[in-house]
């Protein structure tokens, strides 16, 4: 992932998910690679085989916006997707390398450190009976309450949640709809980036997980792009069994993409229950702990003064 050809690394990989009779193909005869080939996305896009090919190749840079929609259109994206494409086809070689030199030599190339809005923090805490956490649009986790930390240790402040949803069994064993949950992170993870593909942080966690995770490696080669959504979570919690646990996702206004994510259970169903249960057991060995951690709250403190 260089980030020098992000457009044409969208259109293979997308072309290469279409079946030809999707497509209104028939025949064709037999076929080394899957989907679609470069003529037949050509033809059925109304432009000419070079034209395309050159895309692909990165050669032209500049396709129109109707030429974008017809190639969304034969490539079945939705408008996530299509938003996506125009996105990739607008960005210069400047907005994809802007920080990457810069880390490799080292001048400043530090990146600012992410703090969490005090009001946010204080936010966190009003929620004894809700878990909650603050993570970046790479899934790093800024800050937590003590009940998200119950509900796994890797939402406390420092962690990934992607790589430990990937990585670690233990998530494995906790989320019931692990598949369905790894698709979508996935693609939220590359709708968040858009063409910014060669950010630092991205590059450093894409890497390890393309050398760890075949699950990563296949969902990141689809170029699946869908915006992170709220939805319900089936657990299967160590210390209280299965429940479900709603997930609401927010914006946090004037931040870089930051987004407080809250958990909660239907009022008076047996998981509400279960969630006050966790809750309990683990209060008072957690419920002292800084929400943002030593690093993240050294960086308030800096802020407010």
């Amino acid at each position: 992932m260089n980030g020098t050809n992000v457009l044409g690394e969208f259109l293979r990989a997308r072309r290469a998910l279409v079946r030809p009779q999707d497509a209104g193909i028939r025949g064709g005869g037999l076929r080394r690679v899957p989907g679609l080939r470069r003529e037949e996305v050509a033809m059925l896009s109304g432009i000419s085989a070079d034209y395309y090919l050159r895309l692909e190749q990165g050669r032209d840079r500049n396709p129109s916006l109707q030429v974008l929609e017809a190639l969304a259109d034969v490539l079945n994206l939705d408008a996530n997707a299509t938003e996506h494409l125009i996105g990739l086809a607008q960005a210069r070689p400047s907005q994809a390398h802007r920080a990457a030199p810069a880390a490799g030599r080292g001048r400043g190339a530090a990146r600012r450190p992410e703090t969490v809005p005090p009001d946010i923090l204080q936010l966190l805490e009003a929620w004894p009976n809700n878990p909650a956490h603050v993570e970046n649009k790479f899934t790093d986790v800024l800050a937590s309450n003590a009940l998200a930390r119950a509900l796994s240790p890797n939402h406390a402040p420092g962690s990934n949640i992607m790589r430990a949803v990937l990585l670690d069994e233990s998530e494995r064993e906790l989320r019931r709809d692990w598949d369905e949950l790894t698709e979508a992170g996935v693609a939220a993870l590359r709708a968040n980036v858009g063409p910014d593909v060669d950010d630092p942080r991205l590059v450093e966690l894409v890497g390890k997980l393309s050398v760890r995770s075949e699950r990563f490696r296949y969902l990141w080669g689809r170029h699946d792009v869908r915006p992170k959504q709220s939805r319900l979570l089936r657990l299967r919690h160590p210390k209280v069994g299965d429940f479900e646990l709603h997930a609401s996702k927010l914006g946090i206004v004037g931040s870089d993409g930051l987004i407080l994510k809250v958990f909660q259970a239907a009022p008076g169903s047996r998981d509400a229950e279960l969630l006050a249960i966790l809750g309990s057991l683990t209060a008072s060995g957690d419920a002292d702990r800084d929400p943002a951690g030593p690093e993240s709250r050294r960086a308030v403190e800096e802020q407010e003064q």
